[in-house]
């Protein structure tokens, strides 16, 4: 990802494939791979990483979106729409039961609750002394 940031997408790409090599079913560095081609303008490579991504998770929105983008630039609006339209789609699938909520089973991303007020106290009825005040003579 260091090489992908800094714009070396041919070391990226290296990177991500012995990744892939190592484990086939990892997602972020198969998504990662299909922008990294996207990004050097190989858009045919793009699109096969994209799909290979769309197996590991047919329902996910990013996948779909990076489709869309990656069928785009390579000519066939047709298609980039189809995938547009299944990132929309894919985008309502989340948990939207509590506002701010993440998608069900994502603990770590879930919003914080918030904290109770704090019950108002009655002010005592007579305040106490003051001994930074001097008192009158």
């Amino acid at each position: 990802m260091f090489a992908f940031s800094n714009g070396d997408f041919d070391d990226a790409i290296v990177g991500l494939n012995a990744i892939l090599a190592i484990e086939p079913a990892y997602f972020d560095a198969q998504l990662a791979l299909g922008m990294a081609f996207y990004r050097k303008g190989d858009y045919a490579a793009a699109i096969v990483q994209g799909h290979k991504a769309e197996q590991l998770k047919p329902k996910e929105q990013l996948v779909h979106t990076n489709l869309s983008l990656f069928y785009m630039k390579s000519g066939d609006k047709k298609t980039a729409e189809h995938h547009g339209l299944q990132a929309r789609i894919a985008s309502w699938r989340e948990d939207k039961s509590t506002p701010g909520s993440a998608p069900v089973g994502d603990p770590e991303l879930a919003l914080a609750k918030p904290i109770a007020p704090v019950p108002a106290q009655k002010p005592p009825e007579k305040f106490p002394d003051m001994p930074w005040k001097k008192k009158a003579q």
